[in-house]
């Protein structure tokens, strides 16, 4: 198995501590004036999406982790877990509230996800980075709401709350980015 060592440390890698897979999703390279250079991180568990940080010294290696992805499709949420059908074999998969955390707020009925597989196992489930979803419910807009910076909640198919420009009406479709709940523009 391949490994990672202090000088590979970058966003994004994937390595393993004390049997978990983990993400880099930041990192430091630190020089003090006196001692090693070392780098302190922050990853993300693949397991249960929390954020822990670590520092890396010289001569700590890790092992990659075997991660693979497979798209599949959201069905529904039958009470206990959410539902997910593999698109050429027709298995369906389940998966619990745990496991898909943060992602589940941009779950609609057909959407395509990207279930995560450690050891064969599934452990969790990534959305696309930017989807297209429809509001459905939005403050009205008021007369003088035209200032360029204001925003006003709205609620979108999946339930996600977002916050929008106030020309965005109930029934409009937005893009969004998932990764940080933002709008980033009106699909025409």
């Amino acid at each position: 198995m391949a490994t990672v060592g202090m000088g590979d440390i970058k966003k994004g890698v994937r390595l393993i501590i004390g049997d978990v897979p983990y993400k880099v999703v930041e990192f430091q390279h630190v020089k003090p004036g006196k001692g090693a250079a070392f780098v302190r991180m922050k990853i993300k568990s693949f397991i249960n999406g929390r954020v822990i940080e670590k520092t890396v010294h010289a001569g700590d290696k890790f092992e990659v982790p075997e991660i693979t992805y497979k798209t599949m499709q959201y069905l529904y949420d039958d009470g206990d877990m959410y539902q997910f059908m593999d698109q050429e074999t027709y298995e369906q998969l389940g998966l619990t509230y745990e496991q898909c955390d943060d992602a589940s707020k941009w779950f609609i009925d057909g959407v395509n996800v990207d279930v995560v597989f450690y050891k064969g196992q599934p452990i969790t489930v990534s959305v696309p980075e930017v989807m297209e979803m429809k509001v459905v419910d939005t403050p009205p807009n008021f007369k003088g709401d035209t200032s360029s910076g204001s925003k006003k909640p709205a609620t979108l198919e999946s339930g996600a709350v977002v916050q929008v420009p106030y020309h965005i009406l109930e029934g409009d479709t937005i893009k969004v980015n998932t990764v940080d709940g933002e709008y980033l523009e009106k699909v025409k």
